[in-house]
C-alpha cells in the first residue's frame, strides 16, 4: 500500500530552485533511502515531507490525502516524524523532558501508554535509560542520536524520517543504529532514511533513490543499487 508519494515537487530557497520536480514513493512498511553527496537535494526534500519548508510546484500525498499546504504540527499528528540532522535534542533538558517533547504535537492517552512508550525506548536504547535523568547536553554523540530517534518515536510514527543518523559517530556506534532502524521497522513503522553511509543504507532498505543536484537520477531496489557499477564507484568507493 502506498503511503507517501511526492509529485514533481519543486522548492526553492529564494531565486535558487534546489529540488526540481522530485518524484518519489514510500510504500506501507518499507525503508527507503535517498543517498547522494552534500548539496544533493536531500535534506530539502526532507524538509519538504516535514512542512518545515513550503513547495513552489508539486504536491505531497499521505495515506491518500493531499498535504502540500499542511501545517508541520498537523503533519505529526497524522504520523509523520523527523529526526532532523544534527539530533536538535535540547541540551539543557534531561532524558526524559526530551522525550516528553516528542508527544507535544500528538498526545499520548494515558500514564500507561505513556509509560509503556519510555519503557519501549529503554528496551531499544538502554543506554538512555541508564541515563535518563542526564541533561541532553551532557551526552556522547551516539547517546544524542539515540535520544533525538527516542523523542521521534515517542509520536508514534506511521512514518519516521531519519536525517544523518549516523553523521559523525564511532563505526561502532553507527552499527548499533543501522540495528536499531531495522528493529523499528520489523516492528511496523516505516522509514524513510537519508544517509551519506550509502553501503549502511542500502543493505537495509528494500527500495533507495539516488539524488544529484536536486533531480532524481537513479531508482532501484537497495540490492539492485549496491550492485550498481555507476552506484558502488560514486557512493561506495569501489572503481
Amino acid at each position: 500500500m502506498k503511503m507517501l508519494e511526492l509529485e514533481n515537487v519543486v522548492v526553492n530557497y529564494g531565486a535558487i530552485e534546489a529540488l526540481h520536480g522530485i518524484d518519489l514513493q514510500v510504500n506501507e512498511g518499507e525503508v527507503v533511502s535517498m543517498i547522494g553527496a552534500n548539496g544533493a537535494g536531500k535534506s530539502t526534500t526532507m524538509r519538504a515531507i516535514s512542512g518545515i519548508r513550503p513547495l513552489t510546484t508539486g504536491r505531497i500525498v499521505f495515506e491518500g490525502k493531499d498535504i502540500t499546504k499542511l501545517a508541520p504540527h498537523k503533519r505529526v499528528t497524522m504520523g509523520i516524524c523527523q529526526a532532523p540532522e544534527g539530533r536538535g535534542i535540547f541540551p539543557g533538558m534531561t532524558v526524559l523532558e526530551n522525550l516528553d517533547m516528542g508527544t507535544f504535537a500528538r498526545k499520548v492517552g494515558s500514564k500507561k501508554e505513556y509509560d509503556d512508550l519510555v519503557e519501549h525506548i529503554f528496551e531499544l536504547f538502554p543506554r538512555l535509560g541508564e541515563r535518563k535523568e542526564q541533561r541532553g547536553g551532557l551526552m556522547s554523540g551516539g547517546e544524542q542520536q539515540m535520544l533525538a530517534i527516542g523523542r521521534a518515536l515517542m509520536s508514534r510514527p506511521k512514518l519516521l524520517m531519519l536525517d544523518e543518523p549516523s553523521l559523525g559517530l564511532a563505526p561502532k556506534i553507527i552499527q548499533q543504529i543501522f540495528k536499531i532502524i531495522s528493529e523499528i521497522n520489523a516492528e511496523g513503522t516505516t522509514i524513510l532514511l537519508v544517509e551519506q553511509n550509502a553501503q549502511g543504507a542500502l543493505s537495509r532498505s528494500n527500495r533507495a533513490y539516488i539524488l544529484e543536484t536536486g533531480t532524481v537520477t537513479k531508482t532501484g531496489s537497495g540490492k539492485d543499487l549496491l550492485n550498481d557499477p555507476a552506484v558502488m564507484e560514486a557512493y561506495l568507493g569501489v572503481a
